[in-house]
């Protein structure tokens, strides 16, 4: 005999679903709101469980328990930023509930929590850069492959996800440029530059090697492919790109995003166009560009304090 399922679950179902093929929320950003808010459904419904059998809902909570149980949190050293995506995820779900008209006030709307430190992305410099692509990709099928894939990660500035969903005919060979789909399905054009084009068109030549008929259908356009002979994995990239940090020796950890800290940076420093880095990134607000601001004047203070002879004072 099977347990029915709670209630509350299933309105948290069907708020995921909303945001999922209603506001194309991408998935990790649905599988921490459900982490969030099913963390919170379940110490609720363990505190009533003391008392009387209390079936938890969310439409039985108050501005009261919802800051109680943030109060908790700081109690138990949650993070700034943990307790914001504990926010956001209620907020959202209960701007959710008045749309349905399941309830008429939104407990959550009032909620506060300390604002979380902005952290400051890592990115490469441009010497330790040109450092990591300068393997020789020309007698393996999967050097090129990488070759290919980390020079597009430099050359564009794209996201994991949108590298990994990327199909041939994104393409545009004689504008040299790629039609990427970012956060909330938006469809953006990046230029490609030379180098990468090049990468690109040399994997292209093998690509065929890894194609068979065991590979998925929609997976036959995919511009990566991985040995498996289907769509390479965001996993699979992380992997690569570590591979390659450790071959060629840059004694740090690499991730993909942090080639897309690098050509943010590298553009910004080149041109001051922070509008220009926002439509390139895909941001939605200049707020969240700004943080290469931050960067590049990290860079000019470095810069001050290696050369101006007072910048330092001597012990």
């Amino acid at each position: 005999m099977t347990t029915a399922e709670p209630r509350w679950h299933h309105d948290l179902e069907q708020y995921l679903s909303y945001l999922r093929f209603e506001r194309g929320y991408a998935s990790r950003t649905l599988q921490t709101y459900r982490q969030q808010l099913s963390l919170f459904a379940n110490s609720q419904s363990a505190q009533a469980s003391g008392t009387e059998p209390v079936e938890f809902s969310w439409l039985k909570q108050t501005e009261t328990t919802l800051q109680t149980y943030l109060a908790n949190g700081r109690r138990r050293g949650l993070s700034a930023r943990s307790l914001a995506l504990t926010v956001a995820a209620l907020r959202g779900l209960y701007r959710y509930l008045q749309q349905q008209q399941q309830l008429s006030d939104n407990p959550a709307q009032y909620l506060t929590v300390p604002k979380p430190k902005p952290r400051l992305p890592k990115n490469l410099d441009i010497d330790t850069l040109q450092h990591l692509l300068s393997f020789d990709s020309s007698s393996d099928l999967l050097a090129c492959r990488d070759k290919a894939m980390l020079e597009l990660f430099y050359s564009s500035g794209l996201r994991l996800a949108e590298l990994v969903s990327c199909n041939v005919n994104d393409i545009d060979w004689q504008e040299k440029l790629i039609r990427v789909r970012g956060k909330g399905s938006k469809e953006r054009q990046l230029p490609i530059g030379s180098v990468a084009i090049s990468a690109l068109q040399q994997w292209l030549s093998q690509r065929h090697l890894l194609l068979s008929e065991t590979t998925p259908q929609a997976d036959k356009q995919a511009l990566f492919l991985s040995k498996q002979q289907q769509r390479i994995s965001a996993r699979q990239v992380r992997q690569r790109v570590e591979h390659w940090a450790k071959v060629q020796g840059l004694g740090q950890q690499l991730h993909p995003h942090m080639l897309r800290h690098s050509f943010a940076s590298h553009v910004l420093q080149s041109s001051g166009d922070l509008r220009a880095v926002q439509d390139l990134l895909g941001h939605a607000n200049l707020s969240t560009t700004q943080v290469y601001t931050h960067l590049d004047f990290q860079h000019l203070a470095a810069v001050y304090d290696n050369a101006h002879p007072r910048a330092r004072k001597k012990p």
